[in-house]
C-alpha cells in the first residue's frame, strides 16, 4: 500500500507541477523554512492524513516536528488537523495536491458519519459501492471506515453481484445463480439484485445468500425482510438513498444500505493551509 500511495502522490504531483512552480521559484527563496498549520474551518472527520504528509514528503520539503490528529478523529471547526516546519518551496508547491487529498477524504468520512449517525439504534449497516473515484477506491474507502461506516466489496474479483443486466444474459435469476454457484469456489457468498417481491422469491428459491433490493419502497421492503424470516440471508437496500430518507430504509429492517453518494458526492471538507516564516531553533525534532 505505501509503495502504490507514493506512485499515486507523484502523478498527482506531476499533474499539477506541469514543467515547474514558476510562482513558486521565483519568489521564495532555495534554502527558506516555514512553519506549517492545517486549519479545520468547518467540524467533520479526518481522513487522508498520511497521503496529505507524503505530498510534502515526496516533493522533499523536510519535514520536522510532524504533529497531526489520526484517521477517524473528529475535528472543530478552527481546530488544528497537522503541523510541521519545512521548505517553503516544496510546501508551497505541494499544497494543492496536498489539500486536495485531505479534503476529498475528510469529506468522504465527515457525510458518511452523517449517514451513520441518522441510522444510529438501529441494525442497518451504512455501506459505500463502487461509485468511486477512478484509482482513489482503496482511500475512498478507507475514508467510509473512519467515518464509521463499511465497505462492500472492493472490486469485481472480491465477491459476486448478480445484477439485472447479469439475469438477462443469463436466462433468469435461477440460472445465473446455478451458474456462478458452478464456477465460484465455496467460501464466496453469492448476491443478487432484484426489483421486486416477485424476483424475491425467486432469489430466495434459487439459494442466494444475500439480496439487494433494488429501489423498491418502503413497504415492498418490509415485505421483504418480514419474507426472508428465518431464511439465512442478506438484505441489502440500494437505490436512491439519501440522509432524508435512510433512516426509513433502516426501520424496514434490513442488514445493509449501501450509497454510493459517500464517495461520488461527498462534498470537500473545508481545511485551510497556513504557513509562517520559521524563526531560528522552531524546527523541532525528527525528519523524513
Amino acid at each position: 500500500m505505501a509503495r502504490t500511495l507514493n506512485g499515486l502522490v507523484r502523478e498527482a504531483l506531476v499533474e499539477d507541477i506541469g514543467l515547474g512552480d514558476v510562482t513558486t521559484n521565483n519568489t521564495v527563496p532555495p534554502e527558506e523554512r516555514c512553519q506549517v498549520r492545517l486549519v479545520a474551518k468547518q467540524a467533520g472527520v479526518l481522513s487522508g492524513i498520511e497521503v496529505f504528509r507524503q505530498a510534502f514528503v515526496c516533493m522533499k520539503a523536510e519535514i520536522r516536528g510532524w504533529k497531526a490528529l489520526p484517521d477517524a478523529a473528529r475535528f472543530k471547526r478552527r481546530e488544528e488537523v497537522a503541523s510541521f516546519t519545512g521548505n517553503t518551496r516544496s510546501v508551497l508547491t505541494a499544497e494543492r495536491t496536498a489539500l486536495n487529498f485531505v479534503q476529498h477524504l475528510s469529506g468522504v468520512a465527515t457525510l458518511t458519519a452523517r449517514y451513520v449517525a441518522a441510522v444510529a439504534g438501529l441494525k442497518a449497516k451504512i455501506c459505500d459501492t463502487r461509485k468511486t473515484t477512478p484509482l482513489l477506491r482503496k482511500l475512498e474507502k478507507h475514508a467510509v471506515v473512519h467515518g464509521g461506516g463499511s465497505n462492500h466489496r472492493l472490486d469485481l474479483s472480491n465477491g459476486i453481484l448478480i445484477k439485472e443486466n447479469h439475469i438477462a444474459a443469463a436466462g433468469g435469476i435461477a440460472e445465473a445463480v446455478r451458474k456462478v454457484r458452478n464456477g465460484a469456489h465455496h467460501l464466496m457468498r453469492i448476491e443478487v439484485e432484484v426489483t421486486s417481491l416477485q424476483e424475491l422469491e425467486e432469489a430466495l428459491n434459487a439459494g442466494a445468500d444475500a439480496i439487494l433490493l433494488d429501489n423498491m419502497s418502503a413497504e415492498a421492503m418490509r415485505k421483504a425482510v418480514r419474507r426472508a424470516r428465518g431464511r439465512k440471508v442478506l438484505l441489502e437496500a440500494s437505490g436512491n438513498v439519501s440522509l432524508s430518507n435512510i433512516r426509513a430504509i433502516a426501520e424496514t429492517g434490513v442488514d445493509l444500505i449501501s450509497v454510493g453518494a459517500l464517495t461520488h458526492s461527498a462534498p470537500a471538507a473545508d481545511l485551510s493551509l497556513l504557513i509562517a516564516p520559521d524563526s531560528p531553533g522552531s524546527q523541532g525534532m525528527g525528519s523524513s
